[in-house]
């Protein structure tokens, strides 16, 4: 199953480098430069330091794992997606040597929580509104499961946190993805991997998105 936005995207071309100009307090990630010390029981501190803190225009996030039952097991839903960052990587100097590009990085369903997302509720909302949004399913917020407590990222640099979740899908026909609109989105495939087998691609690195790997883990973790 593909979206209908396939194309043949073979590069993301940099019309410019604009960080030296632009404030870090504005665009899609900001970042808080700050000047801390830690306070100790005693009263003492330590002496200051620099702390850079980057957050998304919406705190938090949500992972979901679409998936169904077939006849050789659980199979999950994956998309692949342009991905900037990753893509940029090339050229630098890495302490492994990595001869991925990465144009497009293979996850699951994903999307920031909105402002009126409130509470657990407002996590299953979400959940269903970005899997019909990005894998075209159409499912209802109580069936989506909630797998445990949100997740940290990259917790000394990243404000935001994953919330995992997962729904069951298995013996519906998906609706065409809709997308939102965003050139990052161009040429977007989506597909079918047995469970054991995304979760061992994962491992190897050939899909290298920590939130897919630990949230096929809470789910199998679930069906013991």
């Amino acid at each position: 199953m593909r979206s209908s936005s396939q194309s043949s995207v073979t590069d993301i071309e940099i019309l410019e480098d604009f960080s030296a100009t632009a404030r870090c307090d504005e665009g899609f990630l900001r970042v808080r430069r700050l000047r801390c010390q830690n306070r100790r029981a005693d009263g003492t501190a330590s002496k200051v330091y620099r702390v850079d803190v980057v957050d998304r225009p919406r705190l938090d996030a949500v992972a979901v794992l679409v998936y169904r039952r077939g006849g050789s097991g659980l199979e999950v839903l994956t998309r692949m997606n342009l991905r900037p960052a990753a893509y940029f990587r090339r050229g630098k100097d890495m302490t492994v040597p990595d001869p991925a590009t990465y144009l497009r990085v293979e996850e699951i369903v994903a999307g920031l929580l909105e402002l009126e997302d409130k509470g657990e509720a407002g996590l299953r909302y979400r959940a269903a509104e970005e899997v019909r949004e990005e894998a075209g399913f159409d499912v209802r917020p109580e069936e989506v499961r909630l797998l445990g407590a949100g997740f940290f990222v990259a917790p000394g640099i990243l404000s935001e946190k994953v919330f995992p979740a997962a729904v069951d899908v298995t013996g519906r026909e998906p609706g065409v993805p809709k997308g939102d609109g965003s050139p990052l989105e161009e040429g977007t495939e989506v597909r079918w991997r047995p469970i054991r087998e995304l979760l061992a691609m994962c491992r190897s690195g050939e899909v290298p998105d920590a939130k897919t790997e630990l949230c096929i883990l809470r789910l199998l973790a679930e069906q013991e």
